[in-house]
């Protein structure tokens, strides 16, 4: 079976209606793969598949999806399927994951650590200033920074990546290409060019106010945890800081004026258990252990990638290497060194040195070993 019959039968598995991960997750146990569902013209009574996707399963053609195809067949555009190896694990682990996600940008972005940043879309300007702030240092620390593409603080975590020379990633409560709010066209344009821009929607979704909760958890479940940078006590914000939590995974809260009503989410994240952040080395200290869990999830994955996609030539990564991880490949060379020591040679923190490692094994240039050593390929 070719990639894109594949990618075909998801995309309609994605547009039957009444489908759901729940009863698509059933279906995939029964009959194997997807393209062996979209052949089945019956199903049992027990599985409870309604009688609209039964209709349109069995009526299935290409001119169902053309539109989807049409836009596949441009370079920069793809499809994530719930069983391609590219399928993020971390996103994998969440109760209901997207069972596709439509994608803009480089697919292996969603692989490496990422950093959730959320906050208010009427941000103040000291909360606009934070959240570029925090996100230029950490992105220049190898960090890839995770976004809802909203207006105020998702805009300026986003730009702040980007100024950076960093890796960010726009996770839309639209389909892939209904850009909003329209004010962001410009950086939803230049976010693929570092970094990618992802939705799990049928492709014409429109701004619809229920779809941006079930985004956040998108966010939420790519990410190895969640910066909030101003929130009102009652926003969509501490959703995505919610269900954080649901998936143990740190949430971090930077603290404001007691008199600024966008600082009480925060103040109250903090008094529930979130840990209080003044700096991006906080944040660093927060996700280290999740860092070097996505590591080992990795090194399994990887195994199962295509080799000609993540071939590299000459040692040229995919994407620029920061200072901090040009400092880590000068310290290494063809025989294996430990983690430990390369944290000791570089006098960098753990968190930084999991980080960079990860992001240059996955651009080719250094391959892990048992034990937690690395040398250079």
């Amino acid at each position: 079976m070719s990639e894109l019959t594949n990618k075909t039968s998801w995309l309609h598995l994605l547009n039957a209606p009444g489908l759901g991960f729940a009863r698509i997750s059933k279906l995939l146990e029964l009959f194997g793969d997807a393209n062996e569902i979209i052949k089945q013209r019956n199903f049992s009574p027990e599985l409870k598949i309604p009688q609209r996707a039964i209709n349109y399963l069995s009526k299935a053609s290409s001119d169902d999806i053309q539109q989807e195809l049409d836009w596949l067949e441009k370079s920069s555009n793809n499809v994530l399927t719930l069983d391609d190896p590219l399928y993020p694990p971390q996103l994998r682990q969440i109760s209901d994951p997207p069972i596709l996600l439509f994608l803009r940008g480089d697919p292996h972005v969603l692989l490496l650590p990422q950093l959730a940043v959320v906050g208010s879309r009427n941000a103040s300007q000291s909360g606009l200033n934070n959240a570029h702030a925090f996100c230029y240092d950490l992105a220049k620390r190898g960090l890839v920074i995770t976004s809802g593409l909203a207006a105020g603080i998702d805009a300026q975590a986003h730009q702040g990546a980007i100024d950076a020379n960093g890796q960010t990633i726009a996770v839309m409560g639209t389909g892939i290409n209904t850009i909003y709010p329209r004010n962001n066209q410009k950086l939803a344009k230049t976010i693929p060019q570092q970094g990618a821009v992802i939705s799990e929607f049928p492709f014409n979704t429109p701004p619809n106010a229920h779809n941006f909760p079930r985004r956040n958890r998108v966010i939420a479940g790519l990410s190895l945890g969640t910066l909030v940078i101003e929130a009102a006590q009652k926003s969509g914000t501490l959703i995505t800081a919610r269900l954080s939590m649901e998936n143990n995974r740190p949430v971090m809260a930077i603290p404001g004026s007691i008199h600024n009503p966008l600082a009480k989410g925060c103040h109250q994240l903090i008094k529930q258990g979130a840990q209080l952040v003044e700096s991006a080395q906080d944040i660093l200290q927060e996700v280290s252990p999740n860092i070097t869990m996505l590591t080992d999830q990795l090194q399994a994955s990887i195994q199962n990638i295509n080799n000609e996609t993540l071939e590299k030539h000459n040692q040229e990564p995919t994407i620029k290497l920061s200072d901090s991880q040009q400092h880590i490949f000068n310290h290494l060379d063809f025989n294996p060194i430990a983690f430990d020591d390369i944290v000791t040679l570089t006098d960098l923190s753990s968190a930084e040195v999991a980080s960079d490692l990860l992001i240059m094994e996955l651009s080719g240039l250094i391959e892990k070993l048992p034990g937690s050593k690395y040398q250079k390929i």
